[in-house]
């Protein structure tokens, strides 16, 4: 047997795996060979030490604690008292034998002494201690006290009502800086935002809420009458919210809490705040005069029915129609007519009658301004020159007192806690003509 061949064999094979492992080496080119010193971007970033990014909801997730963390100390407690004294409804009864015997014979009293107590929230506007809030809260109030968030209590006076926007400003003498808050943009919430009420519900101070902007541009919710322009929301907003910022996510006020559509009385998600722009106007107003001064013009305005777009080949129902015009008033002074359709003030599109009674509202008393009408077809402006509402119920008053021969004026703040009404309510007869209609004895008389 040859031992010789099994190693020689062997030999052999080595040297052949020798060769082939060189070979294998020399098909790579160096182009193909990655460099010893060099690694390519995506290798850094994917050897680099991982960093957390920042979550983008990170801004989210603290967003409503930071609104409410930074305004907070700028939301107030207001406790109202009203005392007041009503006639007694059991007077005319006072010569019954029952209740004669009821009051041992004597005569009952005239009046009874009545005192009521509410609650409410407000913001503070300044650091001169004014303190914005709803005419609902404060009207009437014989003693009006405010608490802060720091749990310090003053007692507050009455600047100025505006029973119109149900707006009010009241005012605190405080030894040292107050909080604000910071107005926003109404005009520029849209109908999604997210935004947060902050108030006092049924006493429960401090209390945070949030929700979205439902609509914009509520108008005859309350008072068809009044100067109504609200924001819908719903961040729960309960009896004691009223008078509270409603705020954007950038910690701005875009409302004031007013008013809430409820058949329970409490939160059902339809809440309603005034925009901060007019509540801004109005605050302004308050502070400086005491009272608001709105502009007139002398119409009676509606908005545009179906029949009535048809009628007049129109294109929608934008615009505010021309029901009436008072004789001698500005728009008559102007040319403005009945079933003119107002479409434009002062170069701006008019949408229904509360936004033109709104515009002409806000324009200040002797100014002028252009209005774009539709009359037969054809667009004309015309310049009005705004005159005051003061000038309104003046010729009112003398058209009473022509008619009817009486003469009747405001009711004194007195006499509105005497007969229960709320500021801005009903009127006073000054003087009667015995022989006008109403100075007749036999004459109806209606109120």
């Amino acid at each position: 047997m040859n031992t010789h061949k099994p190693n020689q064999l062997r030999a052999f094979l080595v040297a052949l795996l020798a060769v082939l492992a060189m070979g294998l080496t020399q098909c790579q080119s160096p182009s193909d060979k990655p460099a010893a010193k060099e690694t390519p971007p995506a290798a850094k970033t994917m050897t680099a030490t991982p960093t957390a990014p920042e979550s983008p909801s990170a801004g989210w997730k603290t967003a409503i604690a930071q609104v409410a963390r930074e305004n907070i100390p700028a939301v107030v407690h207001i406790d109202v008292t009203e005392r007041r004294e009503i006639a007694n409804p059991m007077l005319p009864f006072g010569n019954d034998p029952f209740f004669r015997f009821f009051f041992n014979g004597q005569q009952p009293p005239q009046k009874f002494k009545q005192e009521l107590r509410g609650l409410g929230t407000g913001m503070i506007i300044d650091d001169k201690g004014n303190i914005l809030t709803n005419n609902h809260v404060v009207a009437g109030a014989t003693e009006i006290n405010v608490l802060l968030a720091d749990g310090t209590e003053f007692p507050a006076k009455l600047v100025g009502t505006d029973p119109k926007t149900d707006l009010a400003v009241i005012h605190i003498n405080a030894d040292k800086k107050l909080p604000t808050v910071t107005f926003g943009d109404s005009d520029k919430i849209e109908v999604g935002d997210w935004v947060v009420a902050i108030g006092h519900p049924r006493g429960l101070d401090q209390t945070v809420t949030q929700g979205i902007i439902s609509a914009k541009h509520r108008r005859g919710v309350l008072d068809p009458t009044s100067y109504q322009d609200y924001l819908q929301t719903d961040a729960a907003i309960n009896p004691g919210n009223s008078g509270g910022p409603l705020l954007n996510l950038d910690g701005q006020v875009v409302g004031v809490n007013a008013a809430i559509a409820s058949q329970s009385g409490g939160f059902e998600g339809i809440g309603f705040a005034i925009p901060s722009n007019m509540a801004v106007h109005v605050a302004k107003a308050l502070i400086d005069h005491g009272k608001v001064v709105r502009g007139w013009l002398g119409v009676s305005i509606r908005d545009l029915t179906p029949k009535q777009v048809k009628s007049m080949n129109l294109a929608g129902n934008k615009g505010a129609l021309i029901a009436d015009v008072v004789p001698n008033s500005p728009a008559a002074n102007a040319g403005i007519q009945k079933n003119d359709l107002v479409v434009k003030f002062q170069g701006e599109a008019v949408d229904d009658a509360a936004a033109l009674q709104r515009r002409v509202g806000d324009t200040p008393v002797g100014d002028t301004a252009t209005l774009t009408v539709m009359r037969d077809g054809k667009s004309m402006a015309l310049t009005v020159t705004i005159g005051s509402q003061e000038d309104a119920m003046r010729r009112i008053a003398a058209s009473l007192e022509d008619r009817l021969g009486v003469v009747v004026r405001p009711l004194k703040a007195d006499e509105v806690r005497t007969y229960g009404l709320e500021a801005g309510q009903g009127v006073a007869l000054a003087s009667v003509d015995p022989h006008a209609p109403w100075g007749r004895p036999d004459s109806k008389r209606m109120m």
